[in-house]
């Protein structure tokens, strides 16, 4: 019973740890463009891939929500 009451919690997990994550990476890359303007094109290329594999974390960790789990026999 218990687990079909997990997956929301899955998903606001998923959600917060992504929305973490983005904000350590745009953060991150706009103190380098302030150190480096140079580099903002490159930076910015960089921060957009890392922005990918954070946001595809996420995506598995919420298909991971569907899988369907059965009830333990008692």
């Amino acid at each position: 019973m218990i687990v079909g009451y997990l997956a929301p919690i899955a998903f606001g997990l998923a959600s917060i740890g992504s929305a973490i994550g983005v904000g350590i990476v745009v953060g991150k890359t706009i103190e380098s463009v302030a150190r480096q303007p140079e580099l903002q094109g490159r930076l910015t290329g960089l921060m957009f891939l890392g922005i990918a594999f954070t946001e595809a974390l996420a995506f598995v960790a919420i298909a991971t929500g569907f899988i369907p789990f059965t009830a333990p026999a008692v």
